[in-house]
């Protein structure tokens, strides 16, 4: 008898991106969170609907790719949170292993750190980890969630020596000042796994997402973050010397 495959819902597929993760990479967006942060761009993966796939087929899609990646390239697993599904990850993971193609998790790290958690991000190359504040009031207050569960992730990797990625969305009035970049780097300070920590603007392009799906958007007078105001914090931040790369 055939061993029944594990199965995922994803939500959408980016061919030929070149923004999450080195070299060329093929995005997979998986369906489910259990953040609902105010500025999310994605508020259509938060529910677990999807369209459904075995190992098989969602190999068989990103196959086909791998002579774009080059020696740098791969495939991006995103989401929503990719780690809700994290069985059908570490599995998905075994196969790309197999076909020599190199796997990024991009993660808020929302979840907690199961046996199967640990066994996706063992088998991931690389992690893009978000960093949406720097504890845990402004977590509850903006993210409806904790801390703890970022940080036990982050711990994973440093312990696992897995090359991180930590990305932290800015927001207009929210967390733009340079007493804010001062506390997120205190978080990050010290974790040799930290290999690039990268800023990215609050935009509005989502907003479209939240009329559709009837869902209240609570940045919705919000404006999108000036380019230059991102620039000036990434410099100040880069001046720290936090990460390891």
């Amino acid at each position: 008898m055939t061993k029944s495959q594990p199965t995922a819902n994803i939500h959408s597929f980016e061919s030929l991106a070149t923004l999450d993760g080195k070299g060329v990479r093929y995005g997979i967006f998986f369906v489910g969170c259990p953040f609902r942060c105010v500025y999310c761009h994605n508020p259509d993966t938060w529910s677990g609907e999807g369209q459904r796939y075995t190992v098989d087929a969602l190999a068989k899609k990103v196959v086909r790719y791998k002579p774009y990646f080059g020696k740098d390239g791969g495939v991006t697993l995103s989401g929503g949170e990719v780690l809700v599904q994290s069985a059908f990850v570490a599995a998905f993971e075994r196969r790309m292993k197999k076909e020599g193609i190199d796997v990024a998790l991009d993660t808020s790290g929302g979840v907690p750190v199961t046996d199967d958690v640990k066994a996706a991000l063992r088998g991931a190359q690389m992690v893009i980890l978000d960093l949406k504040f720097w504890d845990d009031e402004h977590y509850v207050r903006y993210c409806g969630g904790g801390i703890g569960n970022v940080l036990d992730t982050l711990d994973y990797c440093e312990k696992i020596n897995v090359p991180v990625w930590i990305r932290t969305v800015i927001v207009p009035g929210i967390n733009d000042k340079e007493d804010c970049i001062d506390k997120y780097a205190d978080v990050v300070r010290g974790y040799t796994c930290v290999k690039r920590y990268q800023l990215l603007a609050f935009h509005t392009m989502g907003f479209s997402k939240y009329e559709k799906a009837g869902i209240f958007n609570p940045l919705k007078d919000t404006p999108a973050l000036d380019r230059k105001r991102l620039e000036e914090l990434q410099t100040y931040l880069d001046k720290k010397e936090i990460t390891n790369d």
